[in-house]
């Protein structure tokens, strides 16, 4: 039977920070329940306490621990914009999945940027062509324009930031006018009646802690690109099957379960030693709160639900938020690629926060690679 400790002694016994202590329940590596005895606490399982300062004691090679950090590690930023801890999603102390049920997306702006005043996204005209393709044209050519970041304090950047995100909401499709952003999506893409789904959905994917386009987005600030610059290092990286069109296999999925049915569908991936796309989160042992939100609200076809329940009954794992993508895309009959595209202009005010964070700390990002190719000949 396991042994449990309060936080106190659970930072005693590692001698670290309470984020630390966050840190280390967040990637499951210290379990952690209520306290039976006042639910409003938690207690930590000592075992794994005593894994963990084993371990350190040991000591690691500074090679390895540089290793550690980039796939799912070590904390290698100190940021002030949100973190994953006890399975919610926190934007700047405040719960993202609580601030979603009414907030804008000029108002998580607001919230990430800590401006001034809410940012506006209004837009004048209507691009020929919309998606993302439009989306790359535009950032690209606002890039090759823009001013260096360097050296500009957040309030100017801010500025900056504006317009490029206005104009990469009319790429997306979003219809000209100075109505909230989510408004004006729902009138481009002619779904008016989703229009609160859209809204709710771009504040939940608006930043994720340090995730690859945000890192992305942060390698450029720290060069000192300008703005628009660091927003396309983030779109660029957003654009990958592993990150931002990770909806892409669910919708195949989704697809192959209407063909041929759900067992035979989840069969054919398993089979193929692909995990079920859409299904489980390293970030969230119990279920992706962003995903779980948008799916309570939501009219789920009958094949989305059997699909789900399916999955669930075969590997224990709850939704993502690219599941919930997915079927909010088809209950409300958006464009086929709404999940990046929402995607895209949701994460763009946290790339825009995590970008002008980085230029205000004045640290440069350049890590050393550790060299196995050949060496020169008598070298």
């Amino acid at each position: 039977m396991s042994a449990w400790l309060t936080r106190d002694e659970a930072l005693n016994r590692l001698g670290v920070r309470a984020q630390t202590l966050y840190a280390y329940v967040s990637r499951n590596q210290i379990g952690m329940q209520p306290d039976p005895a006042d639910p409003r606490r938690s207690l930590y399982r000592l075992e794994d306490i005593e894994a963990l300062t084993t371990r350190r004691a040991r000591g690691r090679r500074v090679a390895a621990i540089a290793a550690s950090v980039v796939a799912w590690g070590e904390p290698v930023f100190a940021t002030e914009l949100s973190t994953v801890i006890h399975g919610r999603l926190v934007y700047r102390g405040e719960d993202a999945v609580t601030f979603s049920q009414t907030a804008t997306l000029e108002d998580t702006a607001w919230l990430l940027w800590a401006s001034a005043a809410p940012p506006r996204f209004a837009t004048s005209g209507t691009p020929a062509e919309t998606g993302i393709a439009q989306a790359f044209s535009v950032l690209a050519s606002l890039a090759a324009r823009g001013q260096p970041s360097l050296g500009r304090n957040a309030s100017v950047l801010q500025a900056d930031a504006m317009p490029a995100i206005a104009a990469l909401a009319g790429a997306l499709g979003a219809a000209p006018g100075v109505e909230p952003v989510h408004q004006r999506l729902a009138k481009g893409w002619r779904v008016e009646p989703a229009a609160e789904v859209l809204r709710r959905v771009m504040v939940l994917v608006a930043d994720h802690e340090l995730n690859a386009s945000a890192f992305a987005a942060r390698v450029a600030a720290s060069t000192g690109a300008p703005l628009v610059a660091c927003l396309l290092a983030g779109l660029s990286t957003l654009y990958g099957p592993r990150h931002g069109t990770a909806a892409d296999a669910v919708a195949m999925l989704v697809d192959d379960a209407a063909r041929i049915g759900v067992r035979a569908a989840m069969a054919r991936w398993i089979d193929h030693d692909r995990p079920l796309p859409g299904f489980g989160h390293p970030l969230y042992p119990g279920g992706d709160p962003r995903g779980a939100a948008l799916l309570a609200d939501m009219q789920l076809d009958d094949d989305i639900l059997e699909l789900r329940q399916a999955a669930f009954d075969a590997t224990g794992a709850e939704p993502t938020i690219d599941f919930a993508l997915v079927a909010l895309t088809r209950s409300y009959r958006l464009p086929a690629d709404a999940p990046i595209r929402l995607f895209a202009l949701g994460r763009s005010i946290g790339w825009t926060a995590h970008a002008i964070e980085q230029v205000m700390s004045g640290k440069p990002i350049r890590p050393r690679a550790r060299y196995e190719g050949p060496l020169p000949a008598g070298g």
